[in-house]
């Protein structure tokens, strides 16, 4: 099954748009979206085929996305904890694209990249619902962006991200009518 690209939004849950400042009260439901992620990833590939996980979405097929999101959430886990345990660590990038080219993101069940997802967003909102408003001010240094992230922005953006890759996937099943 191919996906009719040039229909796809690029953006189907809205292009990301970063807060101008920390407000804890957007602090606080980017923390009740990400706690909502794993759910809603699991209605959206509920029921979900071999051919329907095949299907791409311009890129990457519905599998390679499922696996994206444990990649960049378990990416997402790690640099926090540094940013909270190191003074301005530098985060290693990496190649996303290339990672979603590996045999595991391409082959292997989705469903264990669901469990890892889940898994460490659970265990990420469970420490941002620890910290104090003075944490999220700490950051790490991203080289690829040549800049100091805070944690408030960066809970901003994978936020987004999550709503991003699994409206991709609810696109689909739009689209196809699965």
């Amino acid at each position: 099954m191919t996906t009719p690209t040039h229909h796809a939004p690029e953006y189907p849950a809205g292009s990301f748009e970063a807060p101008a400042a920390k407000d804890m009260g957007l602090v606080a439901a980017h923390i009740e979206a990400l706690a909502g992620q794993p759910m809603r990833l699991r209605d959206a590939i509920r029921g979900l085929g071999n051919a329907e996980l095949a299907t791409r979405y311009r890129n990457w097929t519905v599998r390679q996305i499922v696996h994206h999101l444990a990649d960049s959430t378990s990416q997402l886990h790690f640099r926090w904890r540094l940013a909270l345990t190191d003074d301005r660590p530098t985060v290693a990038p990496y190649n996303e694209t290339e990672f979603a080219r590996l045999t595991d993101s391409v082959h292997a069940d989705h469903m264990l990249s669901v469990t890892i997802f889940d898994a460490t967003l659970t265990r990420l909102v469970g420490l941002a619902k620890a910290m104090s408003p003075k944490d999220f001010d700490r950051a790490y240094f991203h080289p690829q962006q040549n800049r100091d992230v805070p944690l408030w922005l960066v809970l901003a953006q994978y936020a987004w991200h999550g709503a991003h890759h699994t409206g991709q996937i609810e696109w689909l099943r739009m689209h196809y009518r699965w």
